[in-house]
């Protein structure tokens, strides 16, 4: 397998869907004095998937990796730097070959990423996930991530009843 660097005028516009089971989700409660985050199993394992594109024209100078076998994409990541704050947002992280996850794909993608966002010179890695991709959460605590916020009407007014509430992770560069 091979990380390869994806040209934006190869891959812009593409569509994908990205799709992961979950078996559980984090409650947030907003309590008095802060708020907390529980775990809570689903009665059964759920589907969920969401369409998306490469280099999002919303992102300010975007790059992107790719995690090759052969020709085969398996996976990718992509992010762009946030000049008007000195982050760099993951905006994407995707394995496309349910086979290869679990195998270092992700963590491959994701230190490429990194070292993108060290040499713009940003202070943060940051990325936005759902309270539902438990996986996703579990990976990127694994990789130095810590939840740095929340937005519980992010994607619509019943976020927290669809068990899928915005999460905000970081990572401090500097």
């Amino acid at each position: 397998m091979e990380i390869r660097q994806l040209k934006k005028e190869d891959y812009a516009g593409r569509k994908f869907t990205a799709r992961y089971q979950t078996n559980g989700y984090y409650d947030i409660c907003v309590c008095e004095g802060g708020f907390r985050m529980r775990y809570t199993p689903f009665a059964s394992p759920e589907e969920r998937a969401f369409d998306d594109v490469f280099f999002g024209e919303w992102l300010e100078a975007p790059v992107a990796f790719g995690a090759f076998e052969g020709d085969t994409l398996l996976g990718y990541a992509e992010g762009s730097p946030e000049s008007w704050n000195g982050r760099f947002r993951l905006s994407n992280i995707c394995i496309f070959e349910r086979s290869a996850r679990g195998k270092g794909v992700g963590t491959m993608l994701l230190k490429a990423l990194e070292e993108a966002a060290e040499a713009s010179s940003t202070r943060m890695l940051v990325l936005e996930t759902q309270s539902c991709n438990e996986a996703a959460i579990g990976f990127y605590k694994r990789n130095g991530f810590a939840v740095i916020g929340f937005d519980l009407y992010a994607y619509s007014n019943d976020d927290p009843e669809r068990h899928e509430v915005r999460i905000e992770m970081g990572k401090k560069l500097k």
